[in-house]
Order: C-alpha cells, then sequence, then structure tokens
C-alpha cells in the first residue's frame, strides 16, 4: 500500500533536562539534522522542521533542509504542527506524521508504516508500540498502552497496564511517540478542551479518546532506538551512529 506523506519534526529550543537540545552536536551534527535525514530516508512528500527558533532554523537552512518558524506559546509539538498545516493550507486529507525532533534512530519503516496503517484503518490517527518487560513497563516515563483485537487503541498510561494478579501475566505494550493524522483532524483536534486524564498523565493522546477520536496501534515493523532526553542518552545515540557508519 502505497500512501503519500508529509513528516513535520516539531523542535523546540528550551529543554530542562538537556538545554539547546535540537542544536546538540552529534559527530559534528547539530541533532536536528540527523533527525531531519532520518525522515527523509522515508520517501516523504515534504519533510518541514516547526521550530519557535531562529538558531534551530539557521542550522536546518545551513544542510539544505526546510524549516518554518512557528509561536513561542504553543503548549506542545501538535499545536507547532497545527500551525504548519494552517500556514501552508494543506487539504483536510493530507496525511501528516509527526516525528519527534529528539528521535534520530526511528527507522524510515516506521514512518512509513504508521502513515499507511492511519489509511488502512480509517482511524483518526495512527501509532505503534513494541513490548516491553514488566520492569520497563513499571517505569513511569514509558508510557503503557492497551488496545482492542482490531488495533484501536483502549487507554494509554504512565502506569503498568494491564493490572495483573499475582498468579497470572501480563503481555505489555510500550508506547512508540510516533503518529499520523490527517491534516482535518489536526485542525480539528487543536480546538478541543483538555480532559482530566490528559492532564493527569500528561499524555496530548488521551484527549482523542476521551472525545471519542479513534488511534490505530500496531507492533513497530523496526524498533526504534532510544529517545534522546539527558546527556547519556546523547552519548549512547551518538555510540549507535557511529557504528551504523
Amino acid at each position: 500500500m502505497s500512501v503519500e506523506f508529509a513528516i513535520v519534526i516539531p523542535a523546540r529550543y528550551a529543554s530542562e533536562r538537556l538545554p539547546g537540545k535540537p542544536l546538540r552536536e552529534i559527530d559534528g551534527r547539530p541533532m536536528i539534522e540527523w533527525v531531519y535525514r532520518a525522515a527523509t530516508a522515508a520517501g516523504a512528500g515534504d519533510v518541514i522542521v516547526a521550530t519557535d527558533d531562529q538558531r534551530i532554523c539557521a542550522a536546518i537552512e545551513q544542510f539544505g533542509g526546510r524549516a518554518i518558524m512557528t509561536d513561542c506559546g504553543h503548549r506542545s509539538g501538535t499545536d507547532r504542527i497545527v500551525e504548519v498545516v494552517d500556514t501552508l493550507r494543506w487539504s483536510d486529507d493530507r496525511v501528516v506524521v509527526n516525528l519527534q525532533g529528539d528521535e534520530p534512530l526511528m527507522p524510515a519503516v516506521n514512518l512509513v508504516q504508521v502513515a499507511e496503517n492511519l489509511q488502512r484503518s480509517r482511524c483518526d490517527m495512527a501509532t505503534l508500540h513494541k513490548p516491553v518487560s514488566a520492569e520497563q513497563a513499571r517505569d513511569p516515563n514509558q508510557v503503557k498502552l492497551v488496545h482492542d483485537h482490531s488495533g484501536r487503541a483502549l487507554y494509554f498510561s504512565r502506569a503498568a497496564i494491564p493490572f495483573t494478579r499475582e498468579d497470572s501475566e501480563a503481555e505489555y505494550c510500550g508506547h512508540i511517540g510516533l503518529y499520523a493524522y490527517r491534516a482535518g483532524f489536526l485542525r480539528r483536534f487543536s480546538e478541543l478542551p483538555q480532559c482530566a486524564l490528559e492532564i493527569s498523565e500528561s499524555l496530548e493522546q488521551l484527549r482523542a479518546l476521551y472525545h471519542g477520536y479513534s488511534i490505530h496501534t500496531a507492533v513497530a515493523r523496526a524498533a526504534p532506538g532510544p529517545g534522546i532526553d539527558t546527556e547519556a542518552d546523547l552519548a549512547q545515540v551518538a555510540g549507535r551512529l557511529r557504528a551504523q557508519r
């Protein structure tokens, strides 16, 4: 199944744990360049960085990428993507993939997969997951999800879901923060009020479920490398990228 799609990479300069994160260097290149090049490998019609900082914009233009400056007041990367969608006047049926700006090791096959799954499932959103251990499931930084027999997500949580009794075992699904949606849905989503679940869990996708929208999920075709939130993550990713060269 061939799907035409765009990739938008939200990237803000401020980061509590790693200030200036998109511009931190990995083997002489800013991190955002590695993410951008990973995105172009998926064959998307457009690859655009949505940023709030002129320094990031300049770095992207220096290596020949495309960036759009967005409002610095946005609460989330999704809001930043909505501004790009409106700025470029994309049609409501345009498929948009949201690739986080700190994921330089995201395999291109996953970007294609999430776009294809959106079309195939006819859901409002699509995302991916991976198997995680019981120990990983107890980590609140690893978001978990449960889904129905057709792959529709039922809930996302920082808690270990599903709950298991002492005499039972569970298969845990670790959420991968990669999304596909259509431009029209993004416009509607940006106008929805936050819900208590979203605020409690600090998980934006719960807003969509709360308001009755559907999210398709599937096991990722390829295991993604770690995202970058700390200095240790940065060093680990740098090592993996060197090993791939």
